[in-house]
């Protein structure tokens, strides 16, 4: 564990950090994936049971976060810093991906609730089509953030909204800076 967490990286690059947790998310829709045949043949098993409970963790608590980071700080500052083109796309954009943040919640509390019933093992159903669709809609969501709001502030911020970005993703996870 230490060695993903050294590998990480660090709140002054909060941009990475931002592509880390896609990077994490990815790895949890895997996850999700593999689930799906690994029920049906053998159930909620104790290995399903520890997946399960590391996909939870990741969609209940870091995963909110992350869209905390983009609604509270990343948006608003590229709203406050995009002229002419820049701020064409993002209002352009802006809405679909708030849309999608309250699609997601609600397709995740389809999926927390089947999940949750596989980790205490009194069930062994997950709905394809629930995890596809979440799936399918969080891949979209990070395509248009890795192509066009993650570039945008890569070429718009300056030193100092970088920092105040990485500072406020920080406190948020109530880790001191150093």
């Amino acid at each position: 564990m230490d060695i993903l967490f050294a590998s990480a990286p660090g709140f002054d690059q909060p941009l990475a950090v931002l592509k880390h947790c896609h990077d994490r998310i990815r790895k949890q829709l895997a996850t999700l994936e593999k689930l799906l045949p690994h029920l049906q043949k053998n159930g909620a098993d104790a290995e399903a049971q520890k997946a399960v409970l590391a996909v939870l963790k990741y969609f209940q608590n870091a995963a909110p976060l992350h869209h905390d980071d983009e609604e509270i700080d990343l948006l608003p500052e590229l709203q406050r810093t995009a002229t002419d083109a820049d701020a064409d796309l993002l209002a352009a954009t802006l809405p679909k991906i708030l849309q999608q943040h309250g699609q997601m919640a609600d397709q995740w509390r389809r999926l927390e609730a089947q999940l949750s019933r596989i980790a205490d093992g009194s069930s062994a159903a997950l709905s394809s089509e629930d995890v596809s669709q979440f799936q399918a809609l969080y891949q979209e969501h990070m395509q248009i953030e890795e192509t066009q709001i993650a570039p945008m502030a890569m070429r718009l911020f300056n030193p100092a909204q970088m920092h105040k970005l990485g500072l406020a993703m920080q406190a948020r996870r109530g880790i001191n800076a150093l």
